[in-house]
């Protein structure tokens, strides 16, 4: 084995702490926002910053848990995500493997899908569209027209050129056809590819706020997204009020800061839990889509 020399030595340190550094660095705000989220009223009117509270509360989740607009959302939100998710990677996987095969128009339909991916229609097109088909004020306004990413379509079927032709034309001469052959062979030799741009289409559905608030007008069917802009609108509004109408206010709910931080934890919490259960797939879905040209 081969000896490393004091430079390389030196410079894996210097890497090591410089990567670090900014760990720390990126980590702060999230870890602020935990402390500010447990931070009572009294130490949080005293303190410019809190970096660990002294007592911590559970006053902020206990108001957003009493809360019917938050736990509304949140249902509404992990509704969008699922049926979203599962619906985009149908669309997604289903006209990936169809452009996959030599099929009549092949050029001009990647054509197609090539140019929507540098030109976008923009946003009063899309509104019309949306508005046309009667989609505005339901769920299927926050799914549909971002059903089908161009990008994640392109890199699933370099991902499905991949997979060796011997395969689909031994089941060919067996005689299935092209939906046995996508549902059977395709999908299950698939999972990594699924399962990374399954991700990529959950973070995209769970973080849905421009969409709900230009397609959807009902507040009971307003994504978590927008719950907290109405927050983060409250607490800006809170920070005009003098200070005895603040300790006023605060006699019947935690600071509006407080209570900001904490939904929007909250709101965080399952995309971090669901990238480290997909992270192995993740990595190996997007080299495998990326290796044939």
């Amino acid at each position: 084995m081969k000896q490393r020399s004091f430079a390389e030595k030196t410079l894996n340190v210097l890497n090591v702490v410089a990567l670090t550094v900014v760990g720390l660095i990126m980590l702060f705000p999230f870890y602020y926002m935990i402390s500010i989220s447990f931070t009572s009223y009294s130490e949080y009117v005293a303190k410019d910053i809190v970096l660990l509270p002294a007592r911590p509360v559970l006053d902020a989740y206990r108001f957003i848990f009493n809360s019917k607009a938050f736990t509304r959302s949140i249902g509404v939100t992990a509704f969008v995500t699922v049926a979203g998710t599962l619906f985009s990677l149908l669309l997604t996987s289903m006209m990936a493997y169809a452009l996959s095969r030599n099929i009549l128009g092949q050029r001009v339909y990647l054509f197609l899908v090539l140019f929507t991916f540098v030109f976008g229609a923009g946003i009063i097109p899309t509104y019309m569209v949306v508005k046309a088909t009667h989609l505005l004020d339901s769920y299927w306004a926050l799914i549909i027209p971002s059903a089908i990413n161009s990008f994640n379509l392109i890199v699933m079927r370099q991902f499905f050129l991949s997979i060796p032709k011997e395969l689909t034309e031994a089941s060919v001469i067996d005689g299935a056809n092209d939906l046995q052959i996508y549902t059977r062979i395709i999908l299950p030799l698939s999972k990594p590819a699924l399962a990374a741009f399954g991700l990529f289409y959950a973070v995209s559905n769970w973080n849905t706020y421009f969409n709900a608030l230009i397609y959807i007008s009902d507040p009971a069917k307003w994504t978590v997204q927008v719950i907290l802009r109405q927050i983060v609108i409250l607490s800006q509004k809170l920070d005009s009020l003098s200070d005895g109408q603040q300790a006023a206010l605060a006699q019947s709910a935690p600071p509006a800061e407080t209570i900001g931080m904490a939904a929007i934890l909250l709101a965080t919490i399952p995309i971090l839990v669901v990238y480290p259960l997909l992270q192995k797939h993740f990595a190996k879905g997007v080299m495998l889509g990326s290796v044939k040209g």
